[in-house]
């Protein structure tokens, strides 16, 4: 029987660096951490560690050709990763951090497997203490996708991760049910935004 991943409980508002360090020592490992965000439980990897992504590709048995979006600290390291003009950067100052995933045209420090084949990236910064602390601890941005077998609906709880994903993944942690809500993405790769999906954040407003 295959050994599944130990859950950590963790306070989702005021992440305990212990736990924090734990999980980031799993991540430069290369190994795969489920963690609360600001709208799904995620999972995510070290954005730059190739057979991390492959693992991740296969857990959520989704196609490995599919880039994966990513989560920076801030904006400034978003503009090292994305192309990120005068105009996004007021737009992104006014979305983010929050439930927001942008399209942006990639800078040549992204990693070929986080591309699309059109050059781009999905990038987000959520208002979430525990990612927020996985990306700083990391130092580098963190490869993500929703705590889910593609086609499915994301789980909610972590017990129900590891009885579905626990297999594959090294470290879960705990931070209470989240609320199964996708989050908003919206395409800035053109001259005007694009709403791709409308999900959790806002836009009313917003995008004037």
């Amino acid at each position: 029987m295959a050994r599944l991943a130990p859950i950590q409980p963790i306070d989702p508002e005021h992440p305990q660096p212990r736990h924090v360090s734990r999980a980031v020592s799993v991540l430069h490992g290369g190994g795969l951490v489920s963690y609360p965000t600001d709208t799904y439980y995620a999972i995510g990897c070290d954005l730059f560690q190739r057979k991390a992504i492959e693992r991740m590709a296969v857990l959520k048995r989704r196609d490995p050709r599919k880039p994966f979006a990513f989560l920076c600290g801030n904006l400034g390291e978003v503009a090292k990763y994305a192309i990120v003009d005068n105009d996004r950067f007021r737009l992104l100052r006014r979305l983010l951090p929050g439930p927001y995933t942008v399209v942006l045209p990639a800078t040549r420090l992204v990693p070929r497997t986080a591309l699309t084949r059109q050059r781009s990236v999905g990038v987000r910064v959520p208002d979430a203490p525990v990612a927020n602390a996985l990306v700083q601890g990391l130092g580098r941005p963190l490869a993500t996708t929703s705590a889910a077998v593609a086609g499915e609906e994301p789980l909610a709880v972590a017990s129900e991760i590891r009885d579905r994903l626990g297999h594959g993944l090294d470290l879960i942690l705990d931070g209470g049910k989240t609320l199964n809500e996708p989050s908003t993405v919206i395409d800035l790769t053109g001259d005007r935004p694009v709403v791709l999906r409308q999900g959790k954040g806002l836009l009313e407003g917003v995008l004037a």
